[in-house]
């Protein structure tokens, strides 16, 4: 399971997706909204993609974690739309024979995303929507 959704994300379905006999080590990462960007109050993010883009390039950060890494399974979700604080914004749920190995690939899924996916975002403060956050790890993705 690799994709974008507009709605809430299914933490049990993600760790379902990738739970495996012969994996012991079940590595799951939730990024949700916290309610400061630096000083800033936050009261929500908006998440808005290319999907096509962000799709292919997600898959292609899949594929790559599974090729380095033994993995039994991975989920990669990333919500979009507006997010209020305490929600989930980006789930990542890997599954390894060993936690080393299952961690690693984790970190460097979210990591990749972070970096390459054509997703961007908004802060939202009390006082009405902020600007567009410029993700500055992006590297080759337009900016908004």
């Amino acid at each position: 399971m690799v994709g974008l959704t507009h709605d809430p994300i299914d933490v049990a379905r993600l760790l379902n997706e990738v739970r495996r006999p012969g994996c012991g080590g079940v590595v799951l990462f939730l990024g949700t909204v916290r309610d400061l960007t630096g000083t800033d109050r936050t009261i929500a993010l908006e998440y808005e993609s290319h999907a096509g883009m962000a799709q292919r390039e997600l898959t292609a950060i899949a594929d790559e974690a599974k090729s380095r890494w033994p993995m039994g399974g991975l989920a990669v979700i990333h919500r979009l739309g507006l997010i209020p604080v305490g929600e989930i914004a980006v789930g990542v749920v890997g599954s390894c024979p060993h936690r080393a190995e299952a961690f690693a690939a984790v970190q460097f899924v979210v990591d990749e995303l972070k970096r390459r996916a054509a997703i961007w975002k908004k802060d939202h403060t009390p006082d009405g929507p902020g600007t567009w956050v410029e993700n500055p790890q992006a590297v080759g993705v337009p900016t908004v």
